[in-house]
């Protein structure tokens, strides 16, 4: 699984021209589901999600996590993420996991992080989303579980 991990000060994403998810100070997760992805490395992503230091502490080094600073979490399913970019102009997504797949593990990989930090919302899996953001730093980070 990959996660796009960007620290915002706010977040949102909608469908159809609601608001199916919004945040504030946080970060904003970009997901992908690759084929051979399980749910241990949805598990795997959480912890790391949760447990990446982005944000300054008081001597303005990056060693607080989403936990520690109580921000929030949006995450947006981006299937775009698994792509075979290695060669030509057009991406390949023979490396990305089937749609039913990766539905269900996006879905638990949500139920998951709440379970664990309330303040998360996300995206909705197979819709057209508009996700719009205000990168602070920019501070991105790519995980890769």
């Amino acid at each position: 699984m990959i996660g796009l991990l960007q620290r915002v000060t706010s977040s949102r994403v909608e469908v159809a021209g609601q608001v199916v998810g919004e945040i504030e100070r946080g970060i904003m997760v970009l997901v992908g589901v690759q084929k051979g992805d399980d749910e241990a490395r949805a598990e795997r992503l959480a912890e790391r999600l949760l447990g990446y230091r982005v944000f300054p502490d008081a001597d303005d080094k990056m060693n607080l996590s989403v936990r520690d600073i109580q921000g929030g979490v949006l995450l947006v399913p981006q299937f775009t993420l698994a792509a075979d970019t290695r060669k030509g102009t057009r991406a390949g997504f023979s490396t990305a996991a089937e749609p039913a797949v990766g539905k269900l593990l996006f879905e638990y990989l949500v139920a998951r992080i709440r379970q664990l930090h309330p303040q998360t919302a996300a995206g909705e899996f197979g819709a057209y989303m508009q996700v719009s953001l205000i990168n602070d730093g920019p501070v991105t980070f790519w995980l890769d579980v």
